[in-house]
């Protein structure tokens, strides 16, 4: 490809002879969409005269379903349980999807992007439905923080091998990242 004053002028993608196949890598955000939400407010009225500041847990999980060879629906599930002394404040369950294409990319790659990299772009709009959720119940707006989604797939990877390496007798499992 040539430069000719910042103007790309040459775009044709097939200068490897691939004859006009799409053998180029490609992956991308499809659509995305709640799939469930649930909100509890389960001591209402009461709650909104209690004065302790709520205790809040927040769990996620992250699945992957291989809709089609090219098509898979990460989900993004996320549980907020706000409680204090007298009981549950509120509970907060959501299924964030998106529909992600992948197509000519090694499985290896295929698998980071869908357990790190497509959580990473849904998150912030998972975030949104929480703190809507939380202030539709009659609360503050709760702001999720940021995950590093990238990490923590990592250091699952590197637990998952370390595991392996357990039951295989292997005293000296392999160290580095991913």
């Amino acid at each position: 490809m040539a430069d000719e004053g910042d103007v790309l002028i040459n775009l044709d993608n097939n200068a490897n002879g691939s004859n006009g196949a799409d053998d180029q890598p490609a992956a991308a955000i499809i659509t995305q969409y709640v799939k469930d939400l649930s909100v509890e407010n389960p001591n209402a009225p009461d709650v909104f005269q209690w004065t302790e500041q709520p205790k809040i847990d927040v769990q996620f999980n992250i699945a992957a379903d291989a809709k089609t060879d090219e098509v898979h629906e990460v989900i993004l599930k996320i549980n907020i349980n706000a409680s204090c002394e007298k009981g549950p404040m509120y509970l907060v369950e959501l299924a964030y999807c998106g529909l992600i294409g992948i197509r000519n990319i090694p499985e290896d790659q295929t698998h980071a992007f869908l357990f790190a990299e497509a959580p990473r772009i849904l998150f912030p709009f998972a975030r949104r439905c929480i703190a809507d959720a939380v202030r539709d119940a009659g609360f503050p707006p709760l702001m999720v923080d940021p995950i590093d989604f990238a990490t923590l797939y990592n250091q699952q990877l590197q637990q998952a091998r370390a595991q392996r390496a357990a039951e295989n007798g292997d005293t000296n499992p392999p160290a580095g990242n991913a």
